[in-house]
């Protein structure tokens, strides 16, 4: 596997494991989307093949320091870096020269050289994406989630608009000679925005009756409640991801060990001579065996079914977010259900929060298997071990 290949591989297994749900903007699909952009610069640039993956392994980890904190999150990306480098006994002065590259993606950085241009093409080249407008979007969330800032959307488009307008500039040729132009498409974009809001604000002067607000103040809490269930959803789906990676990690474990004992280790104890070796051989088997029908037991599905008569449905009393309910009714009573869901918003929370209660009563059920697991893993390892060294010692 090319160093590349294991940069990406660890990266993404370190976002997925490390990194907070709330990075919405700083995340794997960023850190693809930039390698990528820096590929399809190179392609029509003369780079030596060194310097390209110098370029892209600063690119996998440019990011990489938001797990650990967004405040300077390039010099602790350089950290996260130089020990991926070292345990594949690369030279520090590789290292340095990649490291030099992660700093360069800093916002206020003027590149010095041609693969730091490089670098800061691919970092902002969705400046020129049609994409331009979610991708911003994205970053505004990540913001507010993070607590940066919160913006209006005035104080959000003028600010992108300074960026794009007057902040930023593209370094290489390619990016001049084909970005460029969708760039200056986006900053249109965002003026046009701009206007309508401004046509709005001098329509609503204009009237002599006070306008009423657009937005009741329950919708304004509203979006903290959104926040709170969309955060809680998404860390309850990535404790069961880290809860079935670990199961099936002990599942691999253990199938080899009993793999390497049926074919090498059994059948040399019908030797008179193996006898001493028969109970440790017994004791492993035995353990792995444990191990592995308590793994598949944390990763088994458990999907409850619950009897319900169309009465419990019109008295909202069934959880219509759970396909273990509404799999059983006909499509338009379902579509009936949901329509009045849908109208209700403290129906949609009440069924909210009984898929959040459900779920953690999985996660409760599935951990607790987890943890009985490795302690019969561990506990087992441990006593054949010293099984076994009793019986050589005793020999």
């Amino acid at each position: 596997m090319s160093i590349l290949h294991k940069a990406k591989d660890y990266v993404e297994i370190l976002f997925k494991d490390k990194l907070s749900s709330v990075y919405s903007y700083h995340n794997f699909i960023h850190t693809t989307y930039t390698v990528n952009k820096a590929e399809e610069i190179m392609k029509n640039t003369p780079v030596s093949s060194e310097d390209q993956e110098k370029v892209l392994l600063a690119l996998w980890f440019h990011d990489t320091g938001y797990i650990v904190s967004p405040q300077n999150h390039e010099e602790e990306g350089v950290e996260i870096l130089k020990k991926f480098l070292l345990n594949e006994n690369y030279p520090e002065s590789y290292i340095e020269d990649v490291s030099k590259l992660i700093l360069a993606t800093k916002i206020t950085y003027q590149p010095q050289n041609l693969l730091e241009k490089i670098v800061k093409d691919a970092d902002c080249s969705h400046f020129a994406s049609y994409d331009y407008n979610d991708i911003s979007d994205a970053l505004r969330k990540e913001w507010e989630l993070t607590n940066v800032r919160c913006f209006s959307n005035d104080e959000w488009n003028a600010g992108n608009l300074e960026m794009l307008k007057n902040k930023h500039q593209f370094y290489t040729d390619y990016a001049k000679e084909n970005w460029e132009s969708l760039k200056k498409k986006n900053i249109k974009k965002i003026e046009k925005k701009l206007e309508k809001e401004e046509e709005k604000k001098e329509s609503s002067e204009t009237k002599k009756e006070p306008k009423e607000p657009k937005e009741p103040k329950e919708a304004k809490s509203d979006r903290s409640v959104d926040t709170l269930f969309r955060i809680t959803l998404n860390n309850h789906t990535r404790l069961s991801d880290i809860a079935d990676s670990k199961a099936n990690i002990l599942l691999s474990v253990n199938a080899i060990i009993i793999s390497v004992c049926l074919s090498v280790l059994v059948p040399k104890l019908d030797a008179p001579k193996n006898a001493h070796l028969i109970i440790p051989s017994f004791v492993l088997l035995l353990s792995s065996v444990l191990t592995i029908i308590f793994a598949i037991l944390s990763t088994k599905p458990n999907v409850t079914k619950t009897q319900f008569t169309k009465q419990d449905i019109a008295d909202r009393k069934v959880n219509l977010l759970f396909f273990g309910n509404f799999q059983q009714m006909l499509f338009n009573d379902y579509h009936d259900a949901m329509k009045d869901l849908i109208k209700d918003r403290d129906y949609i929370y009440d069924s909210m929060v009984k898929d959040l209660y459900y779920l953690g009563k999985v996660l409760e059920r599935k951990y607790k298997l987890l943890s009985i697991t490795y302690q019969i893993f561990m506990v087992g390892i441990i006593i054949s071990v010293l099984s076994f060294a009793y019986a050589f010692l005793s020999l």
